[in-house]
């Protein structure tokens, strides 16, 4: 198809067969886009949309609360293996010596 295009675009240099070609391809795009497209939206079930859900309360717009779960614990009978204070290391700051 689109070798019968380009061999029936009228012109000999490919530089002016390659702006026929760009100008159709617009001018199909343009039709699409504001003659076809408006056109056919309204049978597109585009805006037809339906949220099913299974609560039988419906839409009553109330929600459930969450599920109320104890916090776990962890285990604080066993010793910890962390010491209760960390040795520090102090750094110096380098002396500048003037150049």
């Amino acid at each position: 198809m689109y070798g019968w295009i380009w061999r029936h675009i009228p012109f000999k240099q490919w530089q002016l067969k390659s702006l026929v070609s760009v100008v159709l391809i617009g001018a199909l795009t343009a039709v699409l886009w504001y003659k076809v497209f408006p056109a056919v939206e309204p049978i597109l079930p585009f805006d037809d949309v339906q949220v099913e859900t299974d609560d039988p309360a419906g839409d009553s717009g109330q929600m459930e609360p969450p599920p109320s779960t104890a916090p776990s614990k962890g285990p604080s009978s066993l010793p910890s293996k962390v010491p209760s204070k960390l040795p520090t290391k102090t750094l110096s700051a380098p002396a500048v010596l003037p150049s």
